[in-house]
């Protein structure tokens, strides 16, 4: 039979330890206009990748369109890179050149 360490003797006190969490850093996924990927596949990749409902799709799009850049989500940083490729690699698999970059939120 396996001998344990009396517990009750040991001399070891345990303390809780005050650990704080911090949040983790968030970072934006941003969608970068150009003259070839239409307003429908964008929509479509908000809708798919970023889970916008139809009406945010629409309206981040538009911002896109008018203002050459918009936010398709805020994430943690593997969350946003992996929502990012996504978007880009179905884009090039439609042939489209749709550019998303991650950035640090301030």
């Amino acid at each position: 039979m396996p001998e344990f360490p009396d517990i009750e003797h040991d001399g070891e006190v345990l303390t809780e330890s005050e650990t704080k969490l911090e949040k983790p850093k968030l970072y934006k996924v941003l969608l970068h206009n150009d003259d070839f990927t239409t307003m429908d596949f964008v929509v479509f990749i908000l809708v798919h990748v970023f889970l916008r409902s139809e009406i945010e799709a629409f309206s981040i799009m538009l911002k896109v369109h008018n203002e050459g850049v918009g936010i398709a989500g805020v994430y943690p940083y593997e969350v946003a890179q992996m929502k990012a490729e996504k978007a880009m690699n179905l884009s090039k698999a439609h042939e489209y050149p749709l550019l998303c970059t991650v950035e640090e939120e301030e």
